[in-house]
This record gives structure tokens, sequence and C-alpha cells, in this order.
């Protein structure tokens, strides 16, 4: 996982405009898939509490600018550099990067070691961002096209409603190796059969099966959807904001009250877990004897999805 490129003459990496009464926030960075980073994170929690605290704003959209949503977390520590030409991060290189708000005396730890508070910390900081959306009392809205892998469900599921493109694609890949969901809005979106079908194996998942599932609302073709989320979101305009705000409040505390909080301690505990394992750290070395992109595909191969789908 790495920071995105600090130039100040960059373009945003997060974008946010208000449009009548809508918010949008749009991730940016299309030359990496929208690849979540620091600053990425940063950047979307931020735009999640100006949308909250404007007075002309009634509802949020989340999106992506390119091809795709997000491909998830950025787990190529050199952001300009070809993918797969840079060694794996070390643990270091990852809670640094990520900028973790925890900090406490100890040891020099050994090469290798892992420090399961500090992981801890820095993901649920993670984690304490995407629910801003999930808190947020205005709705938000959750664009999905193309791709939306891995950490991009951790936020985006966070949403109220989703509106995905009929040939976008979603599912949590690091179920195979190197992640658990940290925000476990997974088992609470789809219920235990479903929830165990795409997790045990991290399958991709059509937008058509999105949609039967019940994992998002709404599925319309590719070169109508922006205009269909934005439609949406201008209706709800036409409601109290209080009415919103109240009936969001309530509709969440019932899935507080099931454990979600409980779950999503023990998802991104584990999540730190399943990237420190033997098998997790001879994976990520991979990417430096293999490449990035051959390790992926062989993950994936065997399941025939993500970049080794059928064309």
């Amino acid at each position: 996982m790495a920071s995105a490129s600090q130039d100040p003459t960059a373009a945003p990496v997060v974008l946010y405009d208000e449009v009548d009464t809508v918010a949008f926030i749009t991730l940016n960075r299309p030359e990496r898939m929208n690849t979540l980073t620091e600053r990425v994170i940063a950047g979307v929690a931020d735009g999640i509490d100006r949308a909250t605290a404007s007075q002309d704003i009634r509802s949020v959209v989340i999106r992506g600018n390119g091809p795709t949503l997000t491909a998830g977390y950025d787990l190529n520590p050199a952001d300009d550099r070809e993918a797969g030409a840079a060694g794996a991060p070390s643990a270091d290189e990852v809670h640094d990067a990520w900028g973790s708000p925890y900090g406490a005396p100890g040891p020099t730890p050994r090469a290798g070691a892992w420090d399961p508070v500090r992981d801890w910390q820095f993901m649920g900081h993670n984690v304490k961002r995407f629910m801003k959306i999930w808190e947020c009392p205005k709705p938000v809205l959750g664009q999905i096209h193309g791709w939306a892998i891995g950490g991009a469900t951790d936020m985006i599921l966070c949403c109220d409603l989703l509106f995905m493109a009929s040939d976008a694609h979603i599912g949590y890949a690091p179920s195979r190796i190197y992640g658990t969901p940290t925000t476990m809005m997974w088992v609470y979106r789809l219920g235990l059969e479903h929830a165990k079908q795409y997790l045990l194996t991290g399958d991709a998942i059509d937008a058509a099966t999105a949609h039967r599932i019940g994992l998002v609302a709404y599925v319309y073709p590719p070169d109508e959807l922006a205009d269909r989320v934005a439609a949406f979101a201008r209706r709800l305009a036409h409601i109290p904001a209080n009415q919103l705000a109240l009936n969001k409040l309530l509709i969440n505390q019932a899935y507080e009250n099931m454990g979600l909080r409980t779950s999503q301690l023990l998802g991104t505990f584990f999540d730190g877990v399943t990237r420190h394992t033997e098998e997790a750290y001879r994976w990520v070395e991979g990417f430096q004897t293999k490449g990035f992109r051959q390790v992926i595909s062989e993950r994936d191969a065997p399941h025939g999805d993500y970049g080794e789908r059928p064309r």
C-alpha cells in the first residue's frame, strides 16, 4: 500500500463538487484505476464532512473517474512505476505511508515482526473514515462502474443505496489471500448464505447477480448510469432533510443492534492476521520475483474471474 504522489501541482486525487442539491465525491486517480491510498481515503472522508455541513446539499454521490470505480487498495508501493516493478512493501512502509494515528513506546522490532495493535489502529483508521458514509445524516449513493474490488467494497458498501452499470463487477478478491473485509458490510447487506458464498470464494459478482441477491438496488446501462444516479439524488431533495436523516438512522440502528461494530472490530483485526501469515508473506514476495500482474493472475486463474475472466 502506498500514498499517492505528494506533488503539489498534481491533480487532486478526490474531487468535490456541489451541483444544486447534490454533492459529488469523485475518486480521481484513473491512471491507477482509482486505487485507494491514504490521500484518497482522507479525501472521501473530507468530502462527506463537507457535504454533511453544507446547507444546500440534500444527498451525496460517490463515483470514480476513468474506466472503473476503484480497484481497491494500492498494493504497489511505487505509485509512479510500472505495477510489479517494485518489491514487496515492508510493514514499516505500509504503516508510515498510511500515517497510523497510533504510537507507543516499545523496542525496535525485528525484521518481519508484526505489532497487531499498531496494525489494527492504522487499518481501523480507514474503517472509521469509511463509516462516515454510513453515519452521514444525508443519503449517500454509490455509483459502481467497471470494478469495485477488495478494499473498494469496504468503502462503497457503506453507502445507503448502490447503483451499478450493467457491465460492472464487484467482489472481495482478498478472500483468497491477504485480507478480510474490514467494514463487514457484506454479511449485513446479503445475509448468511450469500455472504458465505462470496466471502469464502472471493468470486466476482456481475451486475445482474448483484441485483438478484439484493447487493445493489439498481442496474442501468453504462451510458445511462450517471444520469440515473443524479436524477435519483435530486429527487431526494423533495423529502424533508430531517425525515431522511431519521429514517436512515432508524434503519442503520437495526444493523448496529445486530453487532455491526463488533463484526468490524474482528474483521479489521483478522485482516491484519491474514496479511501476516507465511502464505501472505510468500504471496507478497512474489510481487518482486514474478511481478504484480503475474501474482494476481495466479490468484484468480483457478476461478476464471477478475483479470482472468473469459473475454
